[in-house]
């Protein structure tokens, strides 16, 4: 079901009071936000393991060492 089917199911003629369809479905609790942590949103964070993987793919495919820091 999708969110304009939830939302006409509990509220047929929202519309007529929400200028959108988040707005509605955010009242009417079909949707809710979720908090999370700031470091959570870091691109560099979310994406540290694809990163790792992708360094590791070059390591063996170029037989390079990993640097002894």
């Amino acid at each position: 079901m999708s969110l304009r089917d939830t939302v006409e199911a509990i509220l047929p003629e929202w519309e007529r009071w929400y200028p959108s369809l988040f707005d509605a479905a955010a009242d009417l609790g079909v949707i809710r936000a979720r908090v999370c942590p700031p470091s959570a949103l870091l691109l560099s964070r979310r994406h540290a393991a694809i990163y790792s993987e992708a360094v590791q793919a070059f390591r063996e495919r170029w037989n390079a060492p990993e640097d002894a820091d």
